[in-house]
């Protein structure tokens, strides 16, 4: 069972606050570290000191660890072209010594795009579609052939399709509730399927459809990694975990209903529940960066029950 530290550095964060909870995701023996890729705080925050970038986060953190994996959650295929995104991955996995993932989804927050001048097309799905294939094509493309494709959307002639990644896969993560679309879409391209902050009844169900989707393209269901991010809250006592929840401005209920939160023991049972039903990895979202402890709580009493 994996647990992953997730966070979201666009509702406030430093980089040299992001490698502070990196380095204690590797000191602490969880299994990887990953970023939201938003350019706009969400909610009443103000997100001061403002945005950092997901993939220059992460090429600098590719620098300063040596084991956890590194990646996105999930990267907007409308912030990047396909065959630059190619290009930043790959060095960034280079950097590494081959420890990244991408996460990569159609981009939905309209308001971050307007803020900065990003084009925020009324055709995502289709864009996401083809930037998968470019995205893959150019790292599957053996050294010294090129690649060509010629989509709606996006060209490219006689790519080198260089660099190449240190890993010889770097495993793609495809994720969301949409019923058709998105299955068919992780049968075609991914390593892994994320269900977003849901119930355990709903990621059973989209489970299933994932798992149809890949076995319809000739796929072993069980080749696919099955996950779930959720909100963490986790306290030795209910008044600690009353503490965190307060910190972060969410209702305990709320959190139990909705995320993983409660004591230790609270935690690893709902998370059996998830496992019960397929989920083998878990993206913990950590909402108050600052608060380094409930990283060692976790991993004392929740990562080491679950080992």
């Amino acid at each position: 069972m994996d647990l992953r530290i997730f966070t979201e550095p666009q509702q406030g964060a430093t980089y040299d606050t992001l490698l502070a909870v990196a380095k204690a995701t590797e000191d602490l023996a969880f299994d990887a570290f990953f970023r939201s890729d938003h350019y706009l705080a969400m909610g009443s925050g103000d997100g001061l000191p403002g945005p950092t970038d997901a993939w220059i986060t992460l090429a600098g953190l590719a620098r300063e660890t040596k084991r956890i994996r590194l990646g996105t959650l999930m990267t907007a295929a409308t912030f990047r072209l396909p065959g630059v995104l190619a290009i930043q991955v790959a060095q960034v996995d280079q950097m590494s010594g081959g420890r990244v993932e991408l996460g990569l989804g159609a981009g939905w927050f309209e308001q971050e795009h307007t803020a900065y001048g990003i084009p925020f097309p009324k055709e995502k799905f289709a864009r996401l579609e083809e930037q998968l294939a470019i995205v893959t094509g150019l790292w599957e493309t053996k050294p010294g052939d090129t690649f060509d494709f010629h989509g709606t959307h996006y060209d490219l002639t006689d790519s080198p399709a260089l660099p190449k990644p240190a890993q010889a896969k770097i495993p793609v993560l495809i994720g969301g509730h949409g019923a058709s679309r998105t299955p068919k879409l992780t049968a075609r391209f991914a390593d892994e399927f994320n269900m977003p902050f849901a119930s355990i009844e709903d990621s059973e169900r989209q489970f299933g459809r994932v798992r149809a989707a890949a076995e319809a393209v000739g796929r072993k269901a069980d080749d696919l990694v099955y996950s779930n991010a959720l909100v963490v809250c986790v306290g030795k006592d209910d008044q600690e975990v009353a503490r965190r929840a307060a910190a972060i401005g969410r209702e305990v209920d709320e959190l139990k209903e909705n995320g993983l939160a409660g004591t230790p023991s609270e935690v690893v049972d709902k998370i059996g529940r998830y496992a019960e039903i397929g989920s083998r990895r878990f993206y913990l979202q950590v909402l108050d960066l600052a608060d380094l402890d409930h990283l060692e709580l976790i991993s004392a009493q929740v990562q080491a029950q679950l080992s």
